[in-house]
């Protein structure tokens, strides 16, 4: 397995903020402090593990050091099934098979890591990160707090960087930074974005970016964007009128 294939499992390692529903804000309306922030924070993600099952289609693309265009594009279907349980399946894959090995990879770890005790470990806690408060931004039309997370310990799995933390819902909308450790010899650095959003009454992950400098190959850059949501019932629903368009046209 080469050194690419092996950091790039990384862009799952943030599984634990794909949860469903809301929390509400707290009644004060002036400035509120750092603890209450983190509290706050921490309860939401306590507060909205998912209840129904759901499936993901997600579009992932690999660019390589020397190229302007995708190396390669691979579309996969995920479906969850709470309170652990995961599968996928490959939709489509196009150019190098490198992208689709990777791919294959990512979803392999993410299947093995639903467990909420793997979740706690690398959840947005104090058990996990020293918090600084840096001010209030707006990230995609949504007013948030700008809070800066120091990993307590030197895993894979942590962030080093900063975090908007939604203002209403006190979940995370956005995460960049660095990893707290790089999960290879053959990185000298892996650097993430990672963006969340409401899909449907899912808080889930829409989309990822990880650029690693790759020993000898040079730099290369993975992203992700969520193509469609559906609950199961929309899945089912879906398949049963496609079977009946199908015996109509027989």
């Amino acid at each position: 397995m080469s050194g690419a294939t092996r950091w790039l499992t990384i862009a799952t390692s943030t599984f634990i903020l794909c949860c469903l529903g809301t929390a509400q804000k707290p009644a004060d309306h002036g400035p509120i402090p750092l603890n209450s922030i983190v509290e706050a924070l921490e309860k939401a993600q306590a507060a909205v593990h998912p209840q129904i099952s759901y499936q993901v289609v997600r579009e992932y693309r690999l660019f390589g050091a020397r190229h302007s265009d995708a190396d390669s594009k691979v579309v996969a279907e995920v479906n969850f099934r709470p309170p652990a349980r995961e599968d996928y399946k490959i939709q489509q894959s196009l150019g190098s098979n490198r992208g689709e090995q990777i791919v294959e990879r990512i979803l392999k770890h993410e299947t093995e890591q639903v467990s909420r005790s793997h979740q706690a470990q690398i959840a947005l806690t104090r058990d996990n990160y020293d918090f600084t408060y840096l001010g209030e931004a707006i990230f995609d039309d949504v007013r948030c707090y700008l809070l800066e997370m120091k990993p307590r310990r030197r895993e894979p799995g942590l962030i080093a960087g900063q975090v908007w933390i939604d203002e209403h819902s006190f979940l995370a909308r956005h995460i960049e930074g660095d990893l707290a450790k790089s999960p290879s010899w053959w990185l000298r650095n892996v650097r993430v974005k990672l963006t969340f959003t409401n899909l449907a009454g899912a808080w889930l992950q829409s989309g990822m970016e990880a650029v690693a400098d790759v020993r000898i190959v040079g730099t290369h850059t993975l992203t992700s964007r969520v193509l469609d949501y559906r609950t199961v019932g929309e899945v089912a629903s879906a398949i049963t009128l496609a079977g009946s368009a199908g015996h109509s046209h027989q």
